[in-house]
């Protein structure tokens, strides 16, 4: 982030432009909505410039920025578009205090303007870092449509109330209400006008302030395979509304940023052949946060049913009589079997998937090797990187066609992802080879469907 965001009070502060074109009226249509003083030195000046000085909403000076012009000012904008005058003041701007930003040059601007949807009070500002300004608008046009016009006058009626919903305890009841009033009271009653909208406030506090205190619950969220894009609407309204977040290590920071600021994020990885938080650990530590009334998030890679451990944790919560709910993610079984642009069943082919691990507790995981192994079999295996060697051995001992296809995807659906086409007899001498990060699903009697990911030695070999 080159450019922090931030929202400047401009109350009794001085703003100062160099400018009397198109550039400096562009900017000037957004400034004068501000509290500021205005200040404009043209020689030039548009008649709208000329307008908005007789009107008293800005002061016009006609002639060019001079030494001391912009002593006190908080910003200044050069925008004379001429890179010689523009130089010139900004370098008079910087020597007497002021940020300076230098119309259409980020590299020579300390601050950047970004497009702004006007809901006064509520005010969204997009920014590109300078880079995208069409991008920019096209996100406020849309921001446009989406909030509606009488989102500031609920806006500002409720800064009004604010020291009565004080009343509430700090926290999600205050959160509780605030939501409940934003959208749904609140826009229901803002068309019969400003009376309306107090009474319902009024009756809406009442309401909350006889409520008893909401309980703790969890919900059990499937983050998926590491897209924050394959999130469900469920998993994103769950992350919106967490106290708490406890989050295993395979969660990718894209989607741990979708949680509320304030949430407590709680990180208990746990990692196969690594050091990994206690299931015991885990399991108090959501009953611990819920017991508090928390609204708690437990946050899984993939889905909650598969390989996460979940009847353990919800017998927990049954235990200590905390309610919870589940909410299905993308498991990585599917985002492997997208990457290489196969399905895991086909008619004439597999009627039937199998989901396994590569180890459990005990340490590699056995299964029915023999069944497996016959022809036509499919397999998706969690956590089998590290027993590759160990479930090449048991498939070939029990019959296994050396030639069958194996396809390893790593890191599926996130930037890095990776994937090896490789076959049975293959498939550990390809996995050490390629030095995967992150996890990887192993997806037996599957190959690639798209060219470009089948290796050229095996394609040398007419294998696939």
């Amino acid at each position: 982030m080159q450019h922090f965001p931030i929202f400047l009070s401009t109350q009794g502060t001085r703003i100062v432009l160099s400018g009397g074109g198109g550039a400096a009226l562009a900017k000037l249509r957004l400034l004068l909505k501000t509290k500021a003083q205005i200040e404009v030195f043209a020689s030039d000046p548009a008649q709208d410039i000329v307008d908005w000085a007789a009107a008293g909403q800005l002061m016009l000076t006609r002639r060019t920025l001079q030494a001391g012009d912009v002593v006190g000012a908080t910003l200044f904008y050069a925008a004379d578009e001429d890179d010689t005058e523009d130089n010139r003041t900004a370098t008079i701007a910087r020597a007497e205090g002021a940020l300076v930003n230098v119309v259409d040059n980020l590299q020579a601007s300390a601050f950047i303007t970004p497009a702004i949807v006007d809901r006064d009070p509520v005010t969204v500002a997009i920014g590109t870092e300078g880079t995208a300004p069409v991008l920019a608008r096209a996100i406020k046009a849309d921001l446009e449509e989406r909030l509606p016009a009488t989102l500031g006058t609920l806006a500002r009626i409720g800064k009004g109330f604010r020291n009565m919903a004080e009343a509430l305890p700090f926290g999600r009841p205050r959160r509780d209400f605030w939501r409940a009033y934003f959208f749904d009271a609140g826009p229901r009653a803002v068309s019969a006008g400003q009376d309306a909208v107090e009474t319902a406030l009024e009756d809406l506090l009442a309401q909350h302030l006889a409520r008893d205190t909401r309980p703790g619950h969890v919900a059990f969220v499937g983050a998926g395979p590491g897209d924050p894009e394959l999130l469900t609407l469920k998993a994103r309204k769950a992350l919106d509304e967490a106290d708490v977040v406890i989050h295993d290590g395979l969660v990718s920071p894209a989607i741990l940023e979708l949680a509320r600021r304030e949430a407590v994020m709680v990180h208990v990885g746990k990692r196969g052949f690594a050091q990994s938080t206690p299931q015991n650990d885990i399991n108090a530590v959501i009953v611990e946060h819920a017991s508090q009334s928390a609204q708690v998030v437990r946050l899984k890679g993939g889905d909650p049913t598969v390989f996460a451990r979940l009847d353990e944790e919800t017998e927990a919560c049954d235990a200590a009589g905390i309610d919870w709910h589940v909410v299905p993610g993308i498991t990585a079984a599917s985002a492997a079997a997208a990457a290489i642009g196969q399905s895991l069943t086909q008619r004439n082919r597999n009627s039937g998937l199998r989901v396994l691990t590569g180890h459990d507790v005990d340490g590699f995981a056995d299964h029915d090797w023999r069944d497996l192994a016959t022809p036509g079999q499919v397999a998706a295996i969690y956590m089998g990187k590290k027993a590759a060697r160990f479930i090449q051995g048991r498939l070939m001992m029990f019959g296994a066609d050396p030639r069958t296809p194996v396809s390893v995807v790593a890191n599926a659906s996130l930037p890095d992802q990776s994937v090896i086409a490789s076959r049975l007899d293959r498939l550990n001498h390809d996995l050490s080879a390629a030095s995967l990060t992150g996890p990887a699903l192993i997806l037996y009697g599957l190959k690639p469907h798209t060219a470009h990911a089948i290796s050229a030695s095996l394609k040398e070999e007419g294998v696939l």
